[in-house]
């Protein structure tokens, strides 16, 4: 295994089998954890049970992976645009897609789920999900940093 392993919450592709199996691993143990720590401690977010958190947090993780994935490539595709009309996209785009995917995600939650896990409050739950969304993302980012500062 190399000395750095590469961050959980980012979209590139890991080198080896082993290290995406870790990096997935870890990612949805991170966000199970943070789904079942909202669900005890929110009364907006309820989960049914420990094995419906899991499979939310399973599809939680495919789905944000796609979402950076996505949202890479279009940066990588304006990026290699010159001028100011590409550089505005970009951001344009990014926004669009870290914003409407939220929309996306918490529909294919709401889908796969329905009544087991929910996501509940103001707009149907979408600022409670996004808040969910963010503390996993930190959750994760942090547990990388800390993997990383371990030497």
């Amino acid at each position: 295994m190399t000395d750095t392993v590469p961050g959980v919450a980012t979209a590139e592709a890991p080198p080896t089998r082993q290290q995406l199996f870790l990096r997935y691993f870890t990612a949805i143990l991170i966000d199970l954890t943070v789904l079942n720590l909202f669900a005890e401690f929110w009364d907006k977010v309820f989960i049914q049970s420990f094995s419906y958190s899991l499979l939310a947090a399973i599809l939680l993780q495919v789905l944000l992976k796609l979402t950076l994935a996505l949202e890479h490539r279009l940066a990588r595709f304006f990026k290699a645009r010159p001028g100011a009309m590409a550089k505005t996209m970009h951001y344009v785009t990014a926004w669009l897609v870290l914003v409407v995917s939220k929309f996306a995600i918490l529909a294919a939650v709401e889908f796969a789920f329905a009544d087991t896990v929910v996501f509940s409050g103001l707009w149907h739950g979408v600022p409670t999900f996004i808040v969910v969304i963010v503390v996993m993302l930190v959750a994760e980012e942090a547990i990388v940093r800390f993997y990383r500062r371990l030497g």
